[in-house]
């Protein structure tokens, strides 16, 4: 028996392979399968089932491809109602992959149709859970996602998620090894440990969500704190309930290369959004007037889905030269399909035909420093709350990004800012959805507010709670 965890950081999301004596089966797959086709190949081994643990909402699963490319059906736990051929198991069903075995514990609460699925060895030892978004490691999934679906409120559906996990995964033995669908940085819950493994044990023993001393305790602190879900989350679980386009057809039309004029053409006859993936040092300096940047070395996928919010969005792409599939991969990842093509030869061949440009207006922190009055500045931090409350600038306001939509309404266009995030990627995305919708009454700060703390700028760890925007008179 082999298990390995195919983790994916820009997701924070964990994929599992696992074979024995020949048979093979894979849990919560990503889009693109073909390293998977690739392994199975290595190994010599068949692939005998595909299992979901739920229909997930932060990612496009590989599922549909998978099944089509290996004749292996896809397994789905009770309650899941998807429009193509799956097996729907039934709560305790066995599955025999070679010499060990999966059981299928229904654990309804982060949905309704969400299960863990329990490896049973070649001794008939429970060995490992596949808990999906059931139980991480520090925390359980959210409870809020499948509200309208299952025509419950979030306090009922956490009130499932409290009797799945006592009933069928805390009576387990302390040495089952735990391994969950997503880990830190995931927007699927909200207190995930760095870890991707852990034994359940040690999370009986220090999972704030296994230790609640009643039900009604569990509820209060699991909905405690719930952000907003990202705006692709429905559209997720609807491509995997429903089908998708191919991954290979969604590559071949993203790798469509079009010179600057076409590409021009284009954007202006399609509507379609400019998406920059360079670095934000880069972008920052030229960039072709309405892009929009969000940089693949970080968190690309989720903030894409994020900021963009609609899959269905046009995308024309500005990338590094011989970055394209990743781009459209990752894209792919979170139901961005609809990839019209990328600009053949990046950002400088722009730049050679002396097309139109535009740039940010940044500055370093220790410029910062000398522009900096205190009492009279204005500066937005665009980072989490919990990070602004651990230490800001004095004065400061907080304005995560993610909220960018709301509060740039607030913004007093005759009024000059300076923005930052920590290290400078999310205040560029945030610089740049600002002079894509007429805004350039602010300076932009490099190096995030890492930088600024080396400087003599007054900081706190005060949560500011006034108002971002000032009347006149």
């Amino acid at each position: 028996m082999n298990i390995e965890q195919i983790y994916t950081g820009c997701l924070a999301q964990g994929a599992y392979y696992i074979t024995s004596n020949g048979e093979a089966a894979i849990i919560d797959p990503l889009r693109e399968i073909q390293p998977y086709l690739e392994r199975l190949e290595k190994d010599n081994v068949k692939l005998k089932y595909i299992f979901e643990t739920h229909f997930h909402a932060d990612f496009v699963s590989g599922h549909l491809d998978l099944s089509k490319n290996t004749g292996a059906p896809i397994v789905y736990g009770p309650n899941a109602k998807c429009e193509f051929e799956a097996i729907v198991a039934e709560d305790g069903q066995i599955f025999e992959i070679g010499n060990v075995k999966i059981k299928v514990l229904h654990t309804p609460g982060h949905t309704m149709e969400s299960t863990t699925y329990l490896l049973i060895d070649e001794n008939g030892k429970d060995h490992a859970i596949f808990s999906g978004d059931t139980l991480f490691l520090g925390d359980v999934g959210r409870p809020d996602l499948a509200q309208k679906a299952a025509d419950m409120t979030q306090e009922q559906l956490a009130g499932l998620l409290y009797e799945s996990l006592n009933t069928k995964i805390m009576p387990l033995a302390d040495d089952v090894i735990v391994y969950p669908a997503h880990g830190a940085g995931s927007a699927c819950g909200k207190n995930m440990m760095k870890e991707t493994v852990d034994t359940l044990g040690n999370q009986k023993k220090m999972n704030y969500a296994l230790n609640q001393p009643d039900k009604e305790s569990f509820i209060k602190a699991v909905t405690d704190g719930l952000l907003p879900p990202p705006a692709y989350f429905g559209a997720n679980v609807a491509m995997n309930k429903k089908g998708y386009e191919s991954f290979e057809t969604v590559l071949n039309k993203g790798l469509t290369a079009l010179t600057p004029a076409e590409f021009e053409a284009l954007a202006e006859a399609s509507g379609a959004l400019i998406l920059d993936t360079r670095n934000n040092g880069e972008f920052a300096k030229e960039f072709i007037p309405q892009s929009v940047n969000i940089g693949i070395n970080g968190d690309f996928a989720p903030w894409v889905g994020a900021m963009i919010g609609d899959v269905k969005q046009a995308i024309l792409l500005v990338t590094e030269p011989g970055k394209e599939e990743e781009v459209v991969t990752r894209l792919s990842r979170v139901g961005f399909d609809n990839i019209l093509g990328y600009l053949n030869g990046g950002f400088a061949s722009w730049k050679a035909e002396n097309r139109e440009t535009d740039s940010v207006d940044r500055i370093t922190a220790a410029e910062f420093s000398k522009r900096f009055k205190a009492g009279e500045s204005v500066v937005v931090d665009v980072r989490k709350e919990s990070e602004y409350e651990a230490e800001h600038v004095e004065d400061a306001y907080s304005k995560p990004l993610a909220y960018i939509n709301e509060w740039m309404r607030d913004i007093n266009p005759s009024e000059h800012f300076f923005m930052h995030c920590a290290g400078g990627y999310r205040s560029m995305i945030a610089a740049s959805i600002l002079q894509a919708r007429g805004y350039r009454n602010f300076t932009e700060v490099e190096g995030g507010f890492k930088a600024i703390s080396e400087t003599t700028i007054p900081k706190t760890d005060f949560v500011c709670q006034s108002k971002l925007t000032k009347t006149n008179g």
